[in-house]
């Protein structure tokens, strides 16, 4: 279930004049999408739950500040990195709060780490998803944002309030153990 990039501006529309119908339309052609997103940074059924919900709240009290394209076919896609962003951000909001310490493994600024190819291997989603929740948490969360959701180390950085250098240990760790964890797995 979805909308349709046709009926996407004409729903969003009502749901900034604050049309029930049209704001549950929207929370269900959008849930599952953002639970994917908020479900690669949390593993706790209730806790992702809770974020998906205050994603849609900032969703909708931000509706008026999404900016369509110029052209109606790219609607769908601009309002899906839209919402992923506010989901991540929610996300990573929360594990900020929770007080995931990110200098809990204390790597040396000085450490650079070995360039590999990059290159993920590539399986269903649910393997790659066991697989990264096998990830410590800052190592996951740093891989989700650097890989996944394409943000540059220095937004990491910014976000996690680390420096470059010890983000880029975290995704040097996290692609490493993914690595071994998938051979070990497959």
């Amino acid at each position: 279930m979805g909308i349709q990039d046709a009926e996407l501006e004409l729903v969003l529309k009502k749901c900034e004049q604050d049309s029930v119908p049209h704001k549950e339309a929207l929370y269900k052609g959008y849930y599952g999408f953002i639970k994917g997103v908020v479900r690669r940074y949390v593993n706790d059924y209730h806790v992702m739950e809770e974020l998906v919900n205050d994603s849609f709240v900032k969703i909708f009290n931000n509706l008026n500040t999404f900016k369509a394209p110029g052209y109606s076919p790219d609607i769908g896609q601009s309002f899906k990195g839209w919402v992923a962003k506010i989901a991540s951000r929610t996300a990573i909001d929360f594990l900020r709060k929770k007080k995931m310490n990110f200098l809990q493994e204390e790597p040396s600024e000085n450490h650079f780490p070995e360039q590999q190819p990059s290159g993920v291997y590539t399986s269903e989603v649910k393997d790659i998803m066991s697989l990264l929740d096998q990830l410590p948490e800052v190592q996951k969360t740093v891989f989700n944002l650097y890989e996944i959701e394409g943000f540059s180390h220095e937004e990491i950085s910014r976000l996690l309030q680390i420096s470059e250098n010890v983000c880029r240990v975290y995704l040097s760790r996290a692609k490493n153990k993914l690595k071994a964890l998938y051979i070990k797995h497959f």
